[in-house]
């Protein structure tokens, strides 16, 4: 088997703490794992350094910014928003993973539950799935009406469009998986009795609906990205990839110092 030249670069990266401890963490030794994944945790903490800068930046000109994570059933949603959220200031920033709606809810304007999670001058939140479950989720689950469905579809762009210039800056992140990827996922969270409890009856059936979520998906797609709010469509078929690149555009946009 002929053996892997490394360069100058990878031998630092793996004589740093975070090298040797992916060498070291697992019996067999995998060089290109260990190099991968060093890689990838440097790059990361990188961007974790900016991030921090990033949320100051809010905190000190009263800035608000919304970031949505939109995808289907264990695409990484939570995975990326926990590696966004690790070292930043808890005191400035919320995840909002709303609950199915209360009866007084379902009674209100549909934007009401959304708007009352909207940031404060000086935060930043991260919606774990938004008012985008009602184009994609609730008709395919048939969790809302054709009609309510239609009313979502013809006012959101105009409630995104007066939430950008109330001065919030609006980032839409779509993460794509494949189907093969899906099933593998949900057969790995079945299989880890510590991942069980995320397994759902909607989850169940993520598979048998593929083709439908996709039909809905490709409508929000075709109706709602806006020049104001345009979709960020991320490859999460690789968790680091997904969560590097949602970082990466996060710190691209926003005009921090």
């Amino acid at each position: 088997m002929e053996k892997k030249q490394l360069s100058k670069e990878e031998v630092t990266l793996l004589n740093s703490r975070l090298g040797l401890y992916s060498l070291l963490r697992t019996k067999k030794v995998n060089l290109s794992n260990a190099l991968e994944e060093t890689a990838y945790e440097t790059e990361l903490k990188q961007h974790q350094e900016e991030l921090i800068k990033l949320q100051n930046w809010v905190i000190k000109n009263d800035k608000k910014v919304v970031v949505l994570f939109e995808g289907r059933d264990a695409a990484g949603k939570g995975g990326a928003i926990r590696r966004i959220t690790e070292y930043i200031n808890p005191r400035h920033f919320k995840i909002v993973a709303l609950n199915i709606p209360t009866e007084d809810e379902r009674k209100q304007w549909f934007f009401q539950r959304y708007i009352n999670q909207l940031p404060k001058p000086g935060e930043l939140v991260f919606f774990d799935r938004s008012w985008y479950n009602r184009a994609v989720v609730e008709p395919v689950n048939q969790f809302c009406t054709k009609e309510e469905y239609q009313v979502f579809m013809e006012q959101v762009n105009s409630f995104e469009k007066m939430l950008i210039q109330s001065d919030t800056y609006l980032i839409k992140f779509y993460l794509s998986i494949t189907k093969e990827e899906q099933a593998r996922r949900f057969t790995n969270i079945k299989q880890d009795p510590l991942k069980r409890w995320k397994m759902t009856p909607l989850d169940e059936k993520a598979q048998e609906l593929w083709d439908e979520y996709t039909a809905f998906k490709d409508r929000m797609f075709e109706e709602t990205n806006t020049k104001e709010a345009p979709w960020v469509i991320v490859d999460a078929n690789k968790k680091s990839t997904a969560r590097l690149g949602s970082i990466k555009h996060i710190l691209k946009v926003i005009p921090y110092e």
